[in-house]
């Protein structure tokens, strides 16, 4: 592990300003008049403010949606792409300010050019795409089809890890569809979607088609579900937050889709490319400060290279660069307090249930880190399946090795969690790749690679199990956002 310091760079931006969302074409404060500070995780200094709004300013925001829905609708979609296209042109023009904002609201060294802008291109290519089918009829005086319509006033929650590539993965397949949508970004990390949405409506996209509202889930998150009108949910987070969700949304039959997060395996077998793997890894588990539904947090091993690897692992962790976000480093901070402690507390827990603790496990120290949520990247050897490092969400930089003796012994180990997101294979024999990939319980499994198929574009993305259900960013992430008519046209009897 490597620390290293330096000043903190400027977070002025002409895209946000205190103490306003947008309902309709408005930009303001919230009804209640409280606010919510937006903190930098690697100082704890303020940022911003944002309005800490309530049911009253999803009210508004819902009805300014209803508003401008019949026109959306009813846009020709290729009219509706285009003004996409023309807001994913004005992303890249302001990649290098957004990829800085989003970096100093979550604590993330920078990730280069926002991947925000190609992910609209690739849902603004699908609006005009959106086929209905011609039906077999048992006259030949009527004709069958169907048609793919939208819901309506759709709602959205989003979390703090990536606010800005999920606020347009949801918005944009929402919108491209026909949808008008009230969006809750997380109060930890609102800026970033608050500022795409002000290009959105520089780019043409019209008032109240995207609505974003600000505050605490318990608050402005609780009430977008809760409410009839919404007519469906798309919802990002933890397991627990989506039952709540789901709850609420079971009360007026809305329809959703949710991803709840992970415990991905990444299984390695003796012939795999150990170098690469471990690199993979390494990378994996400290991307975004291991803040990653997706991150590969067991490294579940075969016995005859065990060794090898938690040896090589444990040096290519300790080589990992810390500090503030706008720095040249791997790592930065976690996103709050409570994710700090909650990290933390599972280091000790692992340590508590016998777990070797290899490397890391403690918070770096120095001046310039003593008001940051820093944590080493860890990592634990000797875990056995049933510890809870091994079984739940920690959403941090801990990772843990557990050893199997044969292919049946870790698809067990892989498939025994709640959760089935992602998953990865180590592996040069292409027979294990197959029996692998067919084994896992996961929604992606990707072969050599940390972070299952996320490098596959339009790979469409979700979870089994516990993990969620439904897909965002693939092929068919705008019918996602559809439902079916089915037409029946009867000819008129000849005179």
């Amino acid at each position: 592990m490597t620390l290293t310091h330096d000043s903190e760079t400027s977070t002025a931006s002409d895209l946000v300003a205190d103490n306003q969302q947008l309902i309709g074409g408005d930009w303001g404060p919230s009804v209640t008049g409280r606010t919510i500070d937006v903190i930098n995780p690697a100082n704890r200094e303020r940022i911003a403010t944002v309005p800490r709004s309530d049911e009253r300013d999803v009210d508004a925001a819902i009805r300014a949606a209803q508003q401008a829905f019949p026109a959306w609708r009813d846009l020709d979609a290729t009219s509706r792409a285009r003004l996409i296209f023309k807001w994913a042109d004005l992303i890249d023009e302001r990649g290098a300010q957004l990829d800085r904002l989003e970096s100093t609201e979550v604590g993330r060294p920078s990730w280069g050019p926002p991947p925000m802008a190609s992910q609209l291109r690739f849902i603004a290519g699908q609006a005009d795409k959106v086929h209905g089918t011609s039906l077999p009829t048992r006259a030949s005086t009527s004709l069958g089809l169907t048609l793919r319509e939208p819901y309506g006033v759709v709602g959205g929650v989003i979390p703090w890890n990536a606010p800005g590539p999920m606020f347009v993965t949801e918005v944009g397949a929402a919108i491209a569809a026909g949808n008008t949508m009230v969006m809750k970004p997380a109060e930890d990390a609102p800026l970033t979607p608050l500022a795409l949405a002000r290009l959105a409506l520089e780019a043409g996209i019209p008032p109240g088609v995207i609505n974003v509202v600000t505050g605490y889930g318990h608050e402005a998150g609780a009430a977008i579900p809760a409410d009839p009108r919404i007519r469906r949910m798309g919802f990002t987070g933890s397991p627990a937050t989506g039952r709540l969700i789901m709850e609420a949304c079971a009360r007026n039959l809305t329809p959703l889709h949710l991803e709840l997060g992970g415990k991905s395996p990444q299984i390695v077998f003796p012939d795999a490319d150990l170098d690469a793997a471990v690199a993979g890894m390494a990378r994996g588990i400290t991307l975004n400060t291991g803040q990653v539904c997706a991150a590969g947090t067991r490294v579940v091993v075969h016995r005859s290279v065990h060794d090898e690897v938690v040896d090589k692992l444990a040096a290519a962790m300790q080589e990992v660069t810390i500090g503030p976000g706008h720095q040249q480093v791997v790592m930065g901070p976690l996103i709050n307090e409570k994710q700090h402690d909650r990290v933390l507390g599972y280091i000790e827990l692992g340590r508590e249930q016998g777990a070797e603790l290899i490397t890391g496990g403690g918070v770096p120290t120095g001046e310039d880190f003593g008001n940051g949520f820093f944590v080493e990247p860890t990592l634990f050897d000797g875990v056995t399946p049933d510890m809870r490092i091994a079984q739940e969400e920690i959403f941090g930089p801990v990772l843990s090795v557990l050893t199997f003796d044969d292919e049946a012994q870790a698809i067990e180990i892989a498939n025994g969690v709640d959760y089935g997101l992602v998953a990865s294979v180590w592996t040069n024999d292409l027979g294990t790749a197959v029996r692998m990939t067919r084994s896992i319980e996961a929604g992606q499994v990707g072969l050599n690679t940390p972070i299952g198929a996320g490098t596959v574009i339009g790979g469409p993305f979700g979870g089994y199990k516990n993990s969620g259900f439904g897909r965002t960013m693939g092929a068919d992430a705008v019918l996602e956002w559809t439902q079916v008519k089915t037409v029946s046209l009867q000819s008129a009897a000849r005179a």
